[in-house]
């Protein structure tokens, strides 16, 4: 589906017209370019851009089946790149990645977009209202998704730092996150990072081919725009770094929970084995003295049945002070 096409001159919008080659024409003749959106195109759909700006079949088999990692490839009539926005969930506390493929030429910009996140209407009307970034042609789209895209990365770190608080709190509270449940939150937030480090991770060397970092340029890309890739790098590169963390942390509190688990699991066999032995003390007495032997001690004096009571009693006093003194009870 086409969700808007239009040409820019000199920073300045032209709604394009209904053929793509028209516009194409109609940009290139007059020093612009095109921007044409489309939103999960099919096949027969893609065909006529395909066609048009001539592709390469293998970014078009890319942007069709979609699934790809952040990447950035250099084609004879293109530049292909793949970058994944992130959406934060608050209702769920989940994390949902999409996919944007954008493909560069001398004149044209055509992104593709696939799931819900990141609608790029908000970036586009932010370059219109800025003609002299606009005017530096398809570079300036690629740089404004592209920083778009990590700063909301940014937004999203945060969320997962205030969730990862709280989790921690929970975990360490006087109950020790005895909840049955909390183990399986920390293994969902683990999830969610992962996720998250899926689409953060491997755009890194992209950006870093686009900031100049190795030195060559990087075709259809003005190098004039290099220091401005090289701030959304920095950015990246702090968003990384707060991933990285979330990970360590997250490994670290559930580390501590299963140590807290075990350690609660002790002190309840702890307590469970002091009462079995309290009350092995009783019965074992009481075991041999109803055996019915006839020679027993005490059993025949008058006060023999008080005073084995009174005998059970002191030695389960005395279990149970020395069982509180050690600290199992």
């Amino acid at each position: 589906m086409i969700v808007d096409c239009a040409i820019y001159r000199d920073g300045r919008r032209t709604d394009g017209p209904d053929d793509f080659s028209d516009a194409v024409d109609e940009a290139r003749s007059a020093g612009g370019f095109v921007w044409i959106g489309l939103y999960e195109p099919t096949e027969e759909e893609f065909d006529l851009v395909t066609e048009e700006f001539r592709l390469h079949p293998l970014a078009v088999e890319d942007a069709l089946k979609a699934h790809q990692r952040p990447k950035l490839e250099v084609y004879d009539d293109s530049l292909f790149v793949v970058l994944k926005p992130v959406v934060y969930e608050p209702d769920s506390d989940a994390v949902s990645s999409g996919e944007l493929m954008l493909f560069l030429g001398d004149s044209f910009v055509v992104v593709v977009r696939h799931g819900e996140g990141s609608p790029l209407k908000a970036v586009r009307q932010r370059l219109e209202h800025e003609p002299e970034l606009l005017g530096k042609g398809p570079t300036s789209v690629l740089y404004a998704i592209a920083d778009a895209t990590v700063d909301h990365y940014l937004d999203v770190a945060v969320e997962l730092q205030n969730d990862l608080e709280e989790l921690e709190a929970e975990v360490f509270s006087p109950d020790g996150g005895g909840s049955r449940h909390t183990a399986s939150r920390i293994y969902t937030f683990k999830r969610q990072v992962l996720e998250f480090r899926r689409a953060t991770g491997p755009l890194a060397p992209p950006l870093a081919r686009l900031s100049g970092a190795f030195g060559a340029g990087v075709p259809f890309v003005n190098e004039k725009a290099r220091p401005f890739f090289r701030d959304v790098n920095d950015h990246l590169t702090r968003v990384n770094e707060s991933v990285e963390g979330l990970d360590r942390l997250i490994s670290d509190i559930l580390a501590a929970h299963l140590a807290q688990t075990g350690v609660r699991q002790n002190d309840d066999m702890r307590k469970i084995s002091a009462w079995a032995a309290m009350a092995a003390v009783p019965t074992m007495i009481a075991g041999v003295y109803g055996m019915n032997f006839e020679h027993m001690p005490e059993l025949r004096h008058a006060w023999g049945y008080p005073a084995v009571i009174v005998l059970m009693a002191v030695l389960e006093v005395l279990l149970f002070r020395q069982f509180k003194r050690r600290g199992w009870l």
